[in-house]
């Protein structure tokens, strides 16, 4: 049971809905897995309410299908908060290609006017998020029939399936912030709820993981086989990020959780002994960490120092399954492929749609010896993509070009070409000889939605007496060990650092909005030439629609139509 992420026995459990009501709850008895086994067995008997959550045993598979939810809210596509973080954020750009639809302009420039016509571009993400959480209640709500061996085990899984749910509806509230609020296996229309009872059940959620899941539930020297699962430390550190994103939004401490217990949990993970900073930072990322050569006879020759999956440094990441053709499931990191380099192989990068070009204002922003600048960013020219035979491919169809792509989460290609012309993938950074995959579906880089340099500049943040040395050891990786860098632990240092220490992880946008709606439209704001198809195009962003939308995304207005009424659309959309 390497990864919590698959269970054919779930997939007996959890049979697909088509989801498309209101609470996109499931009816009887939840989903199916949205992919293969990662279990050894098959279920021998037909499960139902009324026969299964008795056991440990269904307790645990029913869990997996929690995990399975989660990991569909990505792998099943749409938008994907990733993406829309990202766009949103001023680190890149829509982009993708000339003659795509405009959807990722709107999310990108906050203008419905991009593509009056896009309605409904979270449409997906929705439903996967309702379904989700419909997995979550589920569970939760049948903790008291199951026959528990030990109260550590109970609180083990359901403090994992609150989180789980916690997780979604961090998402969900950060995204469309007037949501339904469910918790309960529900399929009722109801009206969006207030945002602060949404923030009290996360942190609710939170709270019960970090007290209930024991330290010792997941030990990280044992990741190699429970790396994935939610932890105490984990919880600890999204109480952290809850705590600061709310109360820098709404100017307010947040119902249930002080400055000082939000501290209390980021220092108990660094007081804990079970994390570290991985020595070099390009290491923390497959497409930066490897090197490929062509020898003089023709032969290749690869360095890899990617330091693996479930690292020191990873408190908690969302874990991917790789898949090799169409054959019904979803198991991928189906973002990867969007930001990918469009239509260009680039060995070690893989080809995809080109979305998210990355803001030339980041690249320029970066001091010099940050190492974390070429582990986090593909300049096209400086590693000579613009010389490769089949640029052109990438340079006349790609919109918004800047020059510079995602390298952090680039799927890869590491490829040789056999004498009839033809390539094959011989080697992947992550550990499996994988053939060559369908280059849409293959890519599995886990998202890392913690890491332990995050825990240490939030605890900083959050008024650390250890503020100055906690930012010193993440700053004097970032420069190969010059303590000549270093800065003051003032909190205007610690939001730049997280700049470019998170730089194209989902959280830049987050960080700009906490610290008001006004400041991140001032940052957010720009126009900018960038190239579409070889010609000039101009990108126009506004801060007037930052402002107009308050930073939050369009609520699919077929869900709206679907609740008669019930559901309201955000502000300037």
């Amino acid at each position: 049971r390497s990864t919590p992420i698959k269970s054919s026995a779930a997939s007996d459990v959890y049979k697909r809905q088509k989801l498309n009501i209101l609470a996109l709850a499931l009816f009887g008895f939840g989903l199916a897995s949205c992919t293969n086994s990662f279990l050894d067995v098959e279920s021998k008997t037909e499960s139902s309410t009324g026969n299964y959550y008795k056991t440990e045993s269904d307790a645990y598979r029913a869990l997996v299908g929690c995990y399975d939810g989660w990991q569909c809210t990505t792998s099943n596509k749409g938008v994907g908060f990733y993406l829309a973080s990202e766009m949103m954020s001023d680190e890149c750009f829509g982009a993708t290609g000339v003659a795509d639809g405009r959807n990722y302009q709107v999310i990108d420039r906050f203008d419905q006017a991009q593509s009056t016509s896009d309605l409904n571009i979270y449409e997906t993400d929705w439903k996967n998020y309702y379904a989700a959480v419909y997995r979550c209640n589920e569970l939760i709500s049948r903790a008291d029939d199951i026959n528990w061996t030990s109260e550590a085990t109970r609180g083990t899984y359901i403090g994992e399936a609150r989180a789980i749910r916690a997780l979604c509806y961090f998402d969900m509230v950060r995204l469309w912030e007037n949501i339904p609020l469910l918790d309960i296996p529900t399929t009722d229309n109801i009206s969006q709820a207030n945002p602060d009872d949404v923030y009290q059940l996360i942190i609710s959620d939170l709270k019960y993981a970090a007290e209930n899941i024991p330290a010792n539930a997941y030990p990280k020297a044992q990741a190699a086989s429970n790396d994935g699962h939610i932890t105490k430390y984990a919880a600890e550190a999204l109480l952290a990020r809850v705590y600061l994103f709310y109360s820098g939004y709404y100017g307010k401490e947040p119902a249930g959780l002080t400055r000082a217990e939000a501290l209390a949990g980021v220092e108990d993970v660094i007081a804990s002994g079970e994390f570290g900073l991985i020595d070099e930072f390009k290491n923390l990322w497959p497409a930066a960490s490897v090197t490929w050569t062509t020898n003089n006879d023709g032969s290749h020759t690869k360095t890899n120092t990617y330091a693996g999956r479930g690292n020191v440094e990873t408190v908690l990441a969302q874990k991917f399954n790789y898949t090799s053709d169409y054959n019904g499931n979803a198991d991928g990191n189906a973002w990867q492929v969007m930001i990918a380099l469009r239509n260009l192989i680039a060995v070690p990068y893989g080809q995809g749609w080109g979305g998210c070009t990355v803001n030339p204002k980041l690249v320029n922003s970066f001091q010099s010896g940050d190492t974390r600048s070429t582990a986090s960013i593909i300049d096209c020219e400086a590693e000579g993509l613009v010389d490769h035979d089949n640029f052109s491919l990438l340079y006349n169809d790609q919109r918004e070009y800047t020059g510079y792509a995602i390298k952090k989460y680039s799927p890869l290609a590491i490829w040789q070409q056999a004498e009839d012309g033809t390539w094959s993938e011989i080697n992947e950074v992550m550990g499996k000889d994988i053939g060559a995959g369908e280059y849409q579906l293959s890519p599995y880089q886990d998202f890392i939605v913690v890491r332990y340099s995050d825990v240490l500049l939030m605890a900083a943040e959050l008024g650390s007496p250890n503020a100055q040395s906690y930012l010193d050891a993440v700053r004097d990786r970032a420069f190969g060990g010059d303590t000549s860098k270093r800065v003051t632990a003032t909190k205007e240092n610690i939001l730049k650092e997280r700049m470019y220490e998170f730089a194209f992880e989902g959280l830049r946008y987050w960080d700009l909005l906490r610290q008001g709606v006004e400041v991140a439209a001032s940052e957010i704001a720009e126009t900018r030439t960038v190239l579409s198809g070889g010609v000039e195009d101009v990108v126009t962003i506004q801060s007037s629609k930052v402002v107009s939308t308050r930073g939050l995304c369009q609520i699919p207005y077929n869900q709206i139509n679907l609740s008669n009424g019930v559901l309201k659309q955000n502000a300037g959309w």
